[in-house]
């Protein structure tokens, strides 16, 4: 795969992760929790400041996918922020089982691949350049 691609390919999956994540994570932290929890059950079985960490957490984590490679500045951090995506879909699939939920487990699993393809791009076939960096 060629750099030109690999970075083509980062990016999309950069750009869809991270609007699904910023979508979700402002879900949890802005909406009213009865509100939220017609569409999540989950929620109103969870204390609200777990729900509000969890928004915040994802909120971060898209942000994270796009500003550092869109600004140029610490790209690593969007390695950071993929790797912390990863962790939040484990930690989402220990708690849907824990709660009786396997089915849904199925889409932190594909979250979490994309997480690690986005992961090994950016190590491996299309690092983010810094500014002023020559490649």
């Amino acid at each position: 795969m060629k750099n030109k691609t690999a970075n083509v390919i980062a990016w999309i999956l950069q750009i869809l992760l991270a609007l699904m994540f910023i979508m979700t994570g402002a879900m949890k932290l802005f909406l009213p929790l009865d509100q939220l929890a017609d569409s999540l059950p989950w929620v109103a079985d969870s204390a609200p400041a777990f729900v509000r960490f969890i928004g915040i957490a994802e909120l971060l984590g898209g942000l994270g996918l796009i500003l550092p490679g869109l600004f140029k500045f610490r790209p690593v951090l969007t390695i950071f922020a993929a790797g912390g995506i990863i962790l939040i879909m484990i930690f989402a699939s220990i708690f849907h089982v824990s709660r009786g939920e396997s089915p849904v487990i199925g889409m932190n699993f594909v979250i979490a691949v994309l997480a690690a393809i986005i992961i090994w791009l950016r190590l491996k076939k299309a690092p983010l350049q810094l500014k002023g960096q020559i490649k």
